[in-house]
């Protein structure tokens, strides 16, 4: 549906919201944004740790590359603990979105942001990057696959405090990740086990914070509209380009690279129009 559609029709936008569950990354950034109580659950459940103490946690975190035309993150939650540890948990219903060196990519982000100038590299903390996949992106069909550094040659472990941590929501164990995996896939909070998590999804699916999530699906409509409107328009203009070099490549007989050099075509359009030609 296109989002112009979606802007203007309130009732699509009910409907929208009222099939959303811990799944969509919107809806789950708003209930564990500022929410110790039920982030601290989620980590204590998938990290098998019953002493985490969260202090701060944020949904919708944006983290920016240093460097200048870098790629830019936007992470669905950011939690930190008592004892200076740091968690990204990510949502992802498709499993290009949770991609091996993704988490990679996420892990060095958080990295970079955790020392000061001046501190040592001994100071930084560990870092868990969780991503809650809606299928066993990996296919081996336990619960929770956990990632960490070691020794080829040697039987150790390299604890360099990184560690990456999927969790496969396609788990219907009667167990802790099992009931978390069913309570992500609710979509009314009457049907969850665990109050931490039914409390939030109650407040912005069916109560007062209802307002702010259509207000968000809103946005996102908005957003992709315009991108879609944007990209529909670099579509018709590399179009164009692209039949302009053909006819004088049939016409004058010129190679591919003297027409667009005639056409004075930029460089990072020439590698766009070569696979096409």
């Amino acid at each position: 549906m296109a989002g112009e559609e979606i802007r203007q029709d309130t009732r699509t936008v009910e409907q929208i919201v009222d099939g959303m569950n811990l799944f969509d990354d919107d809806l789950m950034s708003m209930v564990f944004d500022g929410n110790i109580e039920a982030t601290e659950l989620l980590l204590k459940i998938i990290l098998k740790k019953d002493d985490i103490q969260v202090i701060s946690v944020v949904g919708q975190r944006e983290l920016q590359s240093p460097v200048v035309g870098g790629r830019d993150i936007r992470l669905d939650i950011l939690a930190k603990d008592s004892t200076g540890k740091h968690y990204n948990v990510e949502v992802q219903k498709k499993p290009e979105g949770a991609h091996i060196r993704r988490a990679r990519f996420n892990s060095s982000m958080m990295d970079s942001r955790m020392l000061k100038a001046g501190q040592e590299f001994s100071e930084l903390q560990d870092s868990y990057m969780v991503f809650i996949t809606q299928t066993d992106i990996f296919g081996h069909e336990v619960p929770i696959y956990t990632i960490n550094r070691h020794f080829e040659e040697i039987d150790e472990v390299f604890d360099d405090g990184s560690h990456i941590v999927y969790v496969n929501g396609n788990y219907k164990g009667d167990d802790t990740v099992g009931r978390l995996m069913h309570d992500f896939g609710c979509k009314e909070s009457k049907d969850m086990y665990y109050p931490e998590l039914a409390k939030g999804v109650r407040h912005f699916k069916e109560e007062g914070g209802r307002e702010k999530m259509c207000e968000a699906v809103e946005n996102y409509a908005k957003s992709y509209a315009e991108k879609y409107a944007e990209q529909k328009a670099e579509n018709v203009r590399l179009n164009s380009l692209l039949e302009s070099i053909k006819k004088l490549m049939a016409n004058m007989k010129l190679g591919a690279e003297q027409a667009m050099n005639v056409l004075e075509v930029e460089e990072h359009d020439r590698e766009i129009l070569l696979k096409k030609l």
